[in-house]
């Protein structure tokens, strides 16, 4: 059978690739061995910085297809009736290394980026609809205590603790977290939130507040920490085995895709702010509408060339979707396509996964990874804008709306439903309420087993969180950290 033949990266067939150029058999290497030298300067390259947050993942290829209706609220085209849009999906662990085990308790990523008609649409969430900070000053701070000490380099539950007991606004994704569903047994068994705030706009120039939400259809499966702590004694990488396996053998997970949409001027008189991303919207409010189904059926050829390089921002949007005053997100829109840059290079938009499947035309000029040919202007000596070379120009059609929004700049510490005093356990109490006995249970003995080592005096400080959300939540965490004092003393 004919086969082709192995080249250096420039083109040059490759004579010998078992042995080095020596100067005789029992010789020194020669540096003019140059395919030796090209060989082992890319293996010391072959890794890239991993990201800060989210940097285990697991990803496949699928598509969107749009069932219902929503084209009154949104001119975007990828939410049209009818409309099918090949996308891509990462989940991932937030606090976790490259390396670190799949099934350990932590909030989920839920990454999608959709090659629309229009430009790529990125949708960056997690697994569950809120987070543990509303301000994007508290975030890095946030991000230090999930990762290692600096001096012990181990994980600092203390740090942890000691974070969230200072920060009453973490209650309700804390909760969540250490709930059932803070560990689920696969990507396919968890659901999918945008988290933030959006909007939509259409063609009247009417603004409408988004949240996306996408509902597993596989149902939801949820390990305790005792089962998580054996399946990762016997594989650490449970997620990608589920997801990849599932997929070859043809069984597509699939999503609901979901909307609640709330009118612009509804946002002004809600007794909760609905671009706090520590809060819902409650659904008897704003109901869930069914618009679409998401379906992962294809895995990627090259994990590294289309998961590790994929780069999702929200700050990818198509006319007809937009942003919010959500802190948060606002926030978001820079820091991960920064963090892109750094990682991947200047133009990571030109690796193939991330390219989008549109025409693509600016003056972006030079620097790390442009490797489209030069300028994307379509033109050379169209480099510059206004230009009288017919170099591209503005689309004034894909104008969204404005804000109707404003106010004197200032360091404004955030409010609660039109103006009020933020309130960070009503909504919490709401959740704990819907726990049956078991879960309960669960929630208290999960809380306890992560609090192991943390000073009684930050344990006692989030306890007295939990009671101000229910008494029963309070001290019930206080009977399980109790009762694992206990047990430790016993073991030892």
């Amino acid at each position: 059978m004919s086969r082709t033949t192995l080249t250096t990266t420039a083109g040059a067939p490759v004579p010998d690739n078992q042995n080095s150029l020596t100067a005789g058999s029992r010789g020194p290497v020669l540096l003019q061995d140059y395919q030796l030298i090209e060989k082992l300067a890319h293996q010391n390259r072959e890794r890239i910085p991993e990201r800060v947050v989210h940097a285990k993942g697991w990803g496949a290829h699928g598509i969107l297809k749009i069932t219902g209706d929503i084209s009154k609220y949104t001119k975007a085209k990828v939410l049209q009736p009818g409309a099918e849009t090949p996308m891509l999906a990462r989940f991932s662990t937030v606090a976790g290394e490259l390396g670190a085990a799949d099934h350990e308790r932590d909030v989920r990523g839920f990454a999608l980026k959709f090659y629309t008609s229009e430009g790529n649409w990125d949708l960056v969430g997690n697994n569950t609809p809120v987070f543990f900070v509303r301000d994007p000053y508290k975030f890095p701070d946030f991000i230090h205590t999930q990762k290692r000490h600096p001096r012990t380099n181990l994980r600092s539950p203390t740090a942890m603790w000691d974070f969230w007991s200072l920060s009453p606004e973490s209650l309700h994704q804390v909760t969540i977290l250490m709930s059932d569903r803070g560990l689920p047994v696969t990507p396919m068994h968890m659901n999918g939130y945008g988290s933030h705030t959006f909007s939509l706009w259409n063609d009247r120039g009417e603004r409408y507040w988004v949240k996306f939400h996408f509902k597993t259809l596989q149902g939801h499966r949820h390990y305790t920490n005792a089962e998580s702590e054996a399946v990762i004694g016997r594989t650490r990488e449970g997620y990608q085995e589920a997801l990849y396996g599932a997929i070859e053998k043809g069984e597509f997970p699939r999503w609901k895709m979901q909307v609640q949409i709330m009118p612009e001027r509804d946002a002004e008189k809600t007794p909760y702010n609905p671009f706090d991303l520590t809060k819902v919207w409650p659904h008897a409010d704003y109901p869930p509408i069914d618009i679409g189904i998401l379906e992962l059926n294809r895995n990627p050829d090259n994990y590294f060339a289309e998961i590790e390089n994929a780069a999702f921002s929200p700050s990818n949007i198509v006319p007809g979707i937009g942003f919010s005053p959500d802190k948060m997100l606002q926030a978001r829109i820079f820091s991960y396509a920064d963090a892109h840059r750094y990682r991947l290079g200047t133009h990571y938009e030109q690796i193939p996964v991330n390219r989008p499947r549109c025409p693509v035309h600016h003056y972006h000029k030079d620097g790390a990874m442009n490797v489209m040919g030069g300028l994307q202007s379509g033109n050379p000596d169209a480099y510059y804008e206004p230009n009288s070379v017919n170099g591209p120009v503005e689309s004034p059609a894909a104008k969204e709306p404005p804000l109707k929004i404003s106010g004197d700049a200032d360091r404004y510490a955030q409010k609660g439903g039109a103006g009020q005093q933020v309130d960070d356990f009503t909504q919490v109490r709401a959740l704990f309420n819907l726990f049956d006995a078991g879960q309960k249970a669960r929630l208290f003995a999960n809380i306890a087993a992560a609090m192991g080592g943390v000073p009684a005096e930050i344990v006692e400080r989030q306890c007295r969180l939990f009671d101000a959300v229910h008494p029963d939540y309070g001290a019930g965490v206080r009977a399980a950290v109790a009762a694992a004092a206990g047990a430790q003393q016993a073991a030892e």
